[in-house]
């Protein structure tokens, strides 16, 4: 049985880490203990409308448990499927590892996104011009032109503070973090899970429900590296500096050139580097042109 289902009294029994048995290999010995992984479960995300009994699938996505509410908002807004969260009448968590989101009668999708959308792994992504040229036409917000700006400093900062907050990959190791900062270097809100999309997700959803986008002012930072997705799901909440750890990919670099958002990596150790837009960054000289 699955260890988000709810249990008899109607609560959730959310568990995000699970102790398994492991045998340790180590100068040539082998020792028997219990370590800590993170959890991985199915969630299914449905659609449906207020008064009716229709509901369709939009995707099963592999997440981790807890969020699941915000984590459904925040990929059908990311996504292009809803653009406001007035058009949400309720979200439904009453079955184990399935989210139904209720529209307003009159709210009208695009039909095809039944279509598009099926299965979603902990680490998908899209890619292709064309899918570039929608994402910049179709995103809900816009990143603003010279703002946020920061100073490196505060930049150099983010790594240690996003660390001192990951509860969960202090105990597995094993785990992506999404969080929004303050150009001051204050962090404000963190999400986690195996799935770095649905970290950010879970994030940018939070932010959604509660009617406080678009995130123009804040700074993205991310643990793991900055694909295409990442990029695309923070230009639609219109932020225009992301902080990632590891690595871009090209398409990352493409579409925050094409959205006018600043895109730095390899930040940790007191460096980074710039790929996009490096005018929002305060230096003593110009910034180079990217």
């Amino acid at each position: 049985m699955s260890k988000f289902c709810k249990s008899e009294d109607g609560s959730e029994a959310e568990s995000s880490v699970k102790k398994v048995a492991v045998a340790k290999h180590r100068d040539g010995t082998i020792d028997n203990f219990t370590d800590v992984v993170s959890v991985e479960e199915p969630l299914e995300i449905r659609l449906g409308w207020t008064n009716t009994d229709e509901i369709q699938q939009i995707a099963v996505t592999m997440r981790t448990p807890g969020d699941d509410r915000e984590l459904a908002a925040g990929f059908l807004f990311t996504e292009g499927i809803i653009c406001d969260a007035s058009e949400i009448d309720e979200i439904e968590s009453d079955k184990c590892n399935v989210v139904t989101v209720r529209l307003k009668t009159d709210v009208k999708v695009d039909q095809t996104v039944f279509a598009r959308h099926s299965f979603v792994a902990s680490s998908c992504g899209v890619c292709g011009k064309k899918t570039i040229a929608a994402v910049r036409v179709k995103r809900q917000f816009r990143c603003e032109s010279n703002s946020p700006m920061i100073e490196p400093a505060i930049i150099n900062g983010f790594p240690e503070k996003l660390r001192s907050v990951q509860s969960d990959f202090d105990q597995t190791g094993g785990i992506h973090a999404s969080c929004l900062f303050t150009t001051g270097g204050e962090l404000l809100q963190i999400r986690e899970d195996v799935g770095r999309h649905n970290a950010l997700d879970k994030l940018i959803g939070t932010n959604f429900l509660s009617g406080t986008m678009p995130l123009t002012d804040k700074i993205l930072m991310v643990s793991g590296r900055a694909s295409f997705e990442l990029v695309q799901k923070a230009a639609h909440a219109g932020l225009g500096i992301l902080v990632a750890v590891g690595a871009p990919s090209s398409l990352a670099v493409q579409l925050a050139e094409e959205c006018d958002m600043t895109l730095i990596g390899f930040a940790r150790n007191n460096r980074f580097n710039i790929y996009s837009c490096a005018n929002r960054i305060l230096t003593r000289e110009p910034a180079p042109t990217l």
